[in-house]
């Protein structure tokens, strides 16, 4: 299955250290470079990146990485994320694939449970753990589940049962849903698409059970990636 990361943010919270989030070292190797081989050993077998902020670099890294990984730049970097999906989806396709972001480390286990999902319009890697120490409560995305349906999701949701890991396989229905959202005034994030398709039924999850993840997107949770790595 392809994949497609998003990767064009600004990277506020870790500008301190890196001037580019994708490019930033996680024990010496870039943060999107682990991401892509956690997700090749999961199962995926192509790599779309949408680029954006500090996009030349990003590019040239990829190139030298595996020159077969396809790059598109979206069109302004500072939009919320469901416009570069967008823009990944040109260059995609409507086929079921993964999505994901390059801030989140992850087990390929959580990979592999998506490509193994039933077939739906989306289905999200979800971490029932609500207690689980790496999770930045202020920052992650939270979500409602009806058993395996997606209810409700957001980073301010109050009732949740599950907690966003940043892996996806969706197919062009979650664009079609991402794209009315937009055209009806809505945020433009992936969560608002991914609300779209809930009240219809059509956003599933698959439960990670006690797959490592983490979203690095500071400078605790990148010392957090590198003594997890270490050990």
């Amino acid at each position: 299955m392809k994949a497609l990361i998003v990767a064009a943010g600004y990277g506020s919270r870790l500008r301190a250290v890196s001037p580019s989030k994708p490019l930033t070292p996680v024990a010496g190797v870039p943060l999107i470079a682990r991401v892509i081989a956690a997700a090749r050993a999961g199962g995926a077998s192509g790599f779309t990146v949408v680029t954006g902020h500090e996009a030349e670099a990003l590019e040239s890294f990829l190139r030298a990485l595996d020159p077969a990984i396809a790059c598109v730049r979206t069109a302004d970097w500072s939009l919320a994320n469901g416009h570069s999906v967008l823009t990944g989806a040109d260059a995609i396709g409507p086929e079921r694939h993964l999505l994901m972001m390059a801030d989140h480390l992850f087990d390929p286990a959580i990979v592999a449970r998506a490509i193994a999902a039933p077939n739906a319009p989306l289905t999200l890697a979800i971490d029932r753990r609500l207690d689980n120490p790496l999770v930045d409560l202020d920052d992650v995305t939270r979500v409602r589940t009806d058993g395996d349906r997606i209810v409700a999701i957001g980073k301010h949701l109050p009732d949740y049962d599950a907690f966003d890991c940043g892996v996806f396989a969706v197919d062009g229905r979650f664009h079609d849903a991402l794209r009315a959202s937009i055209a009806a005034g809505g945020s433009g994030s992936i969560s608002a698409g991914v609300e779209a398709l809930a009240t219809t039924g059509g956003a599933r999850v698959t439960d990670i059970g006690d797959a490592w993840w983490l979203d690095v997107d500071d400078p605790r949770a990148l010392a957090q990636a590198e003594a997890a790595l270490a050990a």
